[in-house]
C-alpha cells in the first residue's frame, strides 16, 4: 500500500513538475528540485491555492510543503497573500493586487458561484442569484458584503460587478482549477462577450 502512495506522489509531482518546467508564466528557482518545480507548475495552473488545497493536491507532507514554498517565496519564485485564515501562493509577479483578491474568492464555491451568476446575468437581482447559486439571500447578502469589501462588487444600485472583463477572463482561464460550474461558464463564455466596434 505504501508503495502504491509513493507512486501515485512521484506521478503527481512530475506532472506538476513538468509543467512548471515549460510555464512561460513564471521563473523557476535555480534548484532543480522536483517538488519546487511541481509546486511552481501547480500554481500557474492554480494560482491562488491555500496552503492546505497545494499540500494536499501534490500529497506533500506540511513541512516539506512549508521548506519548499518558503525556499520559492524567498528566492522570488512565488509570492503569497493573506486571506482571512488563509494564506493564497500565486507566480511572482504575475498577477495584481485585484486579480489575487479576485482568485482568492473565485476558489470558494458560494462567491465562486454568485460572481458566475453575475457574468451570466448582469442585471440579477439578489433573489435571482440565490436562487442560481442556491443560498438564502442572508447568504447572498453575507458574501456581497464581502466581495464590496473587496473590491470586486458594488452595490450602489443593484448588484455590480466591478472589472468584469478581467473577472470574466479569470474564470475562462484557469476554469478546469475551480470546479464544475466554472468549466460549464467556461465552454458557454462567448456568449457573454460582447465585440463593440
Amino acid at each position: 500500500m505504501t508503495e502504491e502512495v509513493d507512486e501515485s506522489k512521484r506521478a503527481t509531482l512530475k506532472r506538476f513538475a513538468a509543467l512548471g518546467a515549460t510555464t512561460p508564466l513564471v521563473r523557476l528557482s535555480d534548484d532543480t528540485s522536483d517538488v519546487r518545480d511541481a509546486i511552481v507548475g501547480y500554481l500557474a495552473a492554480t494560482p491562488g491555492a491555500h496552503f492546505s488545497k497545494l499540500r494536499d493536491d501534490l500529497q506533500l507532507g506540511t513541512g516539506e510543503t512549508q521548506h519548499h514554498l518558503r525556499r520559492l517565496d524567498g528566492d522570488g519564485t512565488v509570492e503569497h497573500r493573506k486571506d482571512g485564515d488563509y494564506k493564497r501562493y500565486f507566480p511572482a509577479g504575475r498577477f495584481s493586487a485585484f486579480e489575487q483578491r479576485a482568485l482568492g474568492y473565485l476558489r470558494r464555491e458560494t462567491p465562486r458561484r454568485m460572481l458566475i451568476a453575475l457574468l451570466r446575468e448582469p442585471d440579477a437581482s439578489g433573489r435571482d442569484i440565490a436562487d442560481s447559486v442556491g443560498v438564502s439571500r442572508s447568504t447572498v447578502s453575507k458574501y456581497a458584503a464581502e466581495l464590496e469589501a473587496a473590491g470586486l462588487l458594488t452595490r450602489e444600485d443593484g448588484y455590480e460587478i466591478e472589472r468584469p472583463e478581467t473577472l470574466l477572463t479569470l474564470v475562462v482561464r484557469y476554469a478546469d482549477s475551480f470546479g464544475e460550474d466554472a468549466v460549464a461558464f467556461a465552454d458557454e463564455a462567448d456568449d457573454f462577450v460582447r465585440y463593440t466596434p
